[in-house]
């Protein structure tokens, strides 16, 4: 397992950047299909391409300024580091207050219906999200729990608490952990997954989340979205897909960004599926239904 696919002099090509360009590609092929944006007046290919390059862009800052906000004491020394977004520290909320910023100022200034803008990004946006994770994967970090951590010790919350425990205890006394699943992961030791548990096979959390982000995907995208609702309502799907899937897989996840001692991702999440309940009844009241309105790019 390594961060990069290939080296050729200075140059390397990391699997984690790798990802986000695959993301945009596949984003891109997923949006040009989208027959219900067609249908409502999303059909120039120029119109999807500025769109997509003006979210990604917004969603990449979003999401970097996001991790580096609650990681800063991470940075202070080193303040170009920021800047390293091809070595990790990108957080998917961020990337989704950035992304839909960016979306924001995109209709404000094309003079389009926001929200079907928005119906035709998330499904790309969860498939690359799917692809993301692997990018994770090899850079060794989004990683899960020790395999030998007890089900109870995950689910309540007080792993921290366990494994300085679990630390303190004789290798005879270890031994009375067993690994819990087969498939746990052992990083290499210069990532951070590696640093953290050295040799110790791991949750791979990242892959949990991009198996339910590619599942999420198929529901949202081959049943949701056929039903053509409101615009708007495919979105806040979305919110509420993606707040459930992040609230389980931040369970096993060892390095969640915490506030106040608190995962934030659950706080996040919450406040997530809150937002999407008042918009659902918001978007799906008869007066909000999309009527398509003629323009230079649909005649």
């Amino acid at each position: 397992m390594k961060p990069y696919l290939f080296k050729i002099g200075g140059f390397e090509l990391r699997i984690y950047s790798l990802m986000y360009i695959l993301a945009f590609l596949f984003g891109m092929f997923i949006a040009l299909a989208d027959d219900v944006a067609e249908k409502r007046g999303v059909d120039d290919r120029k119109i999807i391409e500025d769109f997509a390059f003006t979210t990604i862009l917004a969603g990449l800052i979003g999401a970097r300024l996001y991790y580096v906000i609650f990681k800063f004491s991470d940075y202070i020394g080193n303040p170009l580091s920021i800047f390293y977004i091809w070595e990790g520290g990108l957080a998917i909320h961020g990337g989704i207050i950035g992304a839909f910023i960016g979306s924001y100022l995109y209709a404000k200034k094309n003079k389009r219906n926001l929200w079907v803008l928005t119906d035709m990004a998330v499904g790309p946006l969860l498939f690359g999200q799917f692809l993301g994770r692997f990018g994770n994967l090899a850079n060794g970090e989004v990683h899960g729990v020790p395999t030998v951590t007890p089900f109870n010790v995950i689910f309540s919350g007080t792993f921290s608490k366990w494994w300085a425990g679990y630390q303190t205890l004789s290798l005879s006394a270890k031994a009375q952990f067993k690994q819990l699943v087969p498939w746990g992961i052992t990083f290499p030791l210069d990532t951070p997954a590696g640093s953290e548990f050295p040799n110790i096979p791991l949750h791979p959390a990242m892959l949990y989340e991009g198996a339910l982000n590619l599942i999420g995907f198929i529901i949202l995208w081959f049943y949701f979205r056929k039903k053509e609702y409101n615009p708007g309502v495919l979105s806040m799907i979305y919110l509420i897909m993606y707040a459930v899937i992040r609230t389980f897989v931040s369970t096993f996840r060892a390095e969640d960004l915490l506030i106040l001692g608190i995962r934030l991702p659950y706080l996040i999440s919450i406040a997530m599926i809150i937002i999407a309940i008042i918009g659902i009844k918001f978007f799906s009241s008869p007066e909000r239904k999309f009527v398509p309105v003629k323009n230079s790019n649909n005649k």
